[in-house]
């Protein structure tokens, strides 16, 4: 029998409540990890804990605010007070935020920059110690497509996505030849809690979040610098590339900042 890739490895993940953070946890459990789940809803994670118990996985629920440096601290003591180390940390934690830049008020570039951007670096920095004293480790750092094609009115999410992608290209290339692997996941739409109100064109369709789990899971297997999915959003990346102004065209025709629909059109 193959040896499962994540076999008895220790993931620390946060935003695991729900979304891709909880389908990421349900599939290394599969494969025999041992899983920290970070999240501030104390009983979803708890849910989720049983969950994975009940499929004879390990997990350890750590409620925690990631946005608050002193609890993304006691978060990695207490994994490594539990299991005595960190093979993984997925950098998983966000919340999309949207306003017109015209209108746009700076608490609420502060707020998305706090969980979007803010969180990842108390995370690296807390877990990274740690990690470069065993010379092993894989961060993977969960952004977004918007950090390669910003798309109108989403200048909060935006801004702090690209600034964690900035992150993690410098660590990445600081961390040359330290044992510690760094990957960043550049996702288009996922169908999470997230954007439940948001009607997007076929083109960008949602993909579910245990498609994008699985694709994150395959690309750091690969141990990929960069894991862009679903394979579609290649085409808007490689017009930004060649022409910005191309793929401003192609946002607009397709109206890729999507639609807000109310919650009674939803139901």
């Amino acid at each position: 029998m193959v040896k499962k890739y994540f076999h008895n490895k220790v993931a620390v993940i946060s935003g695991a409540s729900s979304g891709i953070g909880k389908e990421l946890a349900l599939l290394l459990a599969e494969e025999g990890a041992k899983i920290v789940l970070a999240a501030r809803n104390e009983s979803a994670l708890e849910d989720l804990a049983e969950k994975i118990r009940q499929l004879g996985g390990v997990a350890l629920p750590v409620p925690t605010d990631v946005t608050q440096p002193v609890e993304v601290q006691n978060l990695i003591q207490a994994t490594i007070n539990q299991f005595s180390t960190i093979d993984y940390l997925f950098s998983n934690a966000g919340q999309y935020l949207r306003s017109r830049i015209v209108e746009l008020k700076a608490e609420t570039l502060k707020q998305s920059m706090d969980i979007n951007f803010y969180s990842h670096v108390y995370l690296t920095l807390a877990v990274l110690p740690h990690m470069l004293q065993k010379q092993q480790g894989h961060i993977v750092f969960v952004s977004s497509m918007d950090a390669k094609k910003g798309l109108p009115f989403d200048a909060p999410y935006v801004s702090a996505k690209f600034a964690l992608a900035g992150f993690g290209d410098v660590l990445r290339q600081e961390l040359y030849q330290s044992g510690v692997k760094v990957s960043l996941v550049f996702p288009g739409r996922v169908d999470t809690p997230m954007i439940n109100h948001l009607k997007v064109h076929w083109i960008s369709a949602k993909i579910s979040a245990k498609q994008c789990a699985q694709g994150i899971l395959n690309g750091v297997r690969k141990n990929k610098a960069e894991i862009i999915l679903p394979p579609q959003t290649y085409l808007l990346y490689y017009l930004q590339v060649i022409s910005p102004r191309l793929a401003d065209y192609a946002v607009r025709i397709f109206k890729l900042e999507g639609t807000e629909v109310t919650k009674e059109r939803l139901a």
